[in-house]
């Protein structure tokens, strides 16, 4: 198989803290590194939380008590003709913008004001259906973050993008959506439009809580494309998860870390972003086809390294090889020494200097 050529997501979330001057400044780092996509965060706070919502334990941490979640989201919201700049300014720097819709509205802005063709949904959206039924029934590609989930909640809201897919007509319910997970035409539909992305909802995640494998798990268990959504600190994990063959690599990253916000701590900067993104490259060449032969540029090393059949001493014609005056060395030519034994059954056909090599 060829090797496959990861979709990396420059995750710029809400670290541009609600700068719009910023975030255009983010789009340009996003670029410098060489990602595929910049991806931002669409929400109207107040369809988000309730008034008495509470923050997450780390957003207490990275932000304080001083004010509530649903005060701090507003700070952070960028309006409508500002996310169309974003999208504007991605067209012109030759990189796609995505963003993450946490509501109905947010989400009807992005698929008939940007006209989106691809929708990316946080972990907390994966039990939200009617968001999912939203966007799957606007037939756009969805990438869906599984952080907090169990397999049986991820094949619920499958069902539920199957059904939205290929049903135009029927009620929404349950059964309906079972039907149309199970059914080939759902299946195909998910295939066609749907990638799963493992992930861990710490921010910063602990590398123990990682769990890798779980990728193999989705790709086995679903049969979709597969990546990671990496909330740990560094490049590593996300680096590991390219050579375990995931197709998406989100990624936050944030143009200062010392920044007052919710997630920069866990984000990169633009110098680590830009190294993640060479070395996803490299390791992309390195996986190669899995066909196991001699790389074309290992031939002028194996007529070196490879050892052949030489003589240890002189040998006259007619004289037997023996284990005395034959000898294994490099020699850049001659017998195999996988001969050798064959070789001590028959006798020399020619005079044979100290390490002149044995010829057939």
């Amino acid at each position: 198989m060829a090797a496959h050529k990861t979709y990396i997501i420059a995750e710029a979330g809400v670290n541009h803290n609600g700068d719009l001057a910023r975030a255009l400044t983010m789009i340009d780092a996003a670029v410098e590194a060489g990602a595929d996509a910049v991806k931002f965060q669409s929400f109207i706070p107040e369809q988000l939380v309730t008034a008495h919502t509470p923050k997450a334990g780390y957003q207490i941490e990275n932000t304080g008590t001083q004010e509530s979640q649903l005060e701090m989201l507003r700070q952070l919201a960028l309006p409508g003709d500002e996310q169309r700049q974003l999208q504007n300014y991605c067209r012109d720097r030759h990189i796609d913008f995505l963003s993450s819709p946490f509501d109905q509205q947010s989400l009807r802005f992005l698929l008939n004001i940007c006209h989106l063709p691809c929708i990316k949904f946080g972990s907390g959206e994966l039990t939200n259906a009617p968001l999912l039924l939203q966007a799957a029934e606007a037939d756009v590609r969805i990438i869906l973050s599984t952080g907090m989930s169990t397999l049986d909640e991820i094949e619920e809201a499958l069902a539920v993008m199957a059904f939205g897919y290929i049903n135009r007509f029927e009620n929404p319910s349950t059964e309906n959506f079972q039907q149309a997970y199970q059914s080939t035409e759902g299946q195909r539909a998910l295939q066609n439009n749907v990638t799963l992305l493992h992930c861990t909802s710490e921010y910063p995640c602990p590398f123990d809580d990682v769990n890798l494998f779980a990728m193999d798990t989705l790709r086995s268990h679903f049969h979709l494309p597969v990546g990671l959504s990496d909330h740990t600190q560094g490049i590593g994990v996300a680096l590991a998860a390219v050579a375990r063959g995931a197709s998406v690599i989100e990624k936050h990253f944030t143009l200062d870390r010392r920044l007052p916000g919710p997630d920069h701590r866990a984000s990169i900067e633009p110098s680590e972003l830009k190294i993640m993104v060479e070395d996803i490259r490299h390791i992309e060449s390195a996986l190669g086809t899995g066909e196991k032969r001699p790389a074309a540029r290992e031939e002028s090393t194996k007529a070196v390294a490879r050892k052949h059949l030489v003589a240890a001493r002189p040998i006259a014609y007619g004289e037997a090889f023996t284990v005395d005056n034959l000898a294994i060395k490099r020699s850049g030519r001659g017998l195999s020494p996988m001969q050798y034994w064959d070789l001590l059954t028959q006798t020399a056909t020619r005079d044979y200097d100290t390490d002149d090599v044995i010829e057939p």
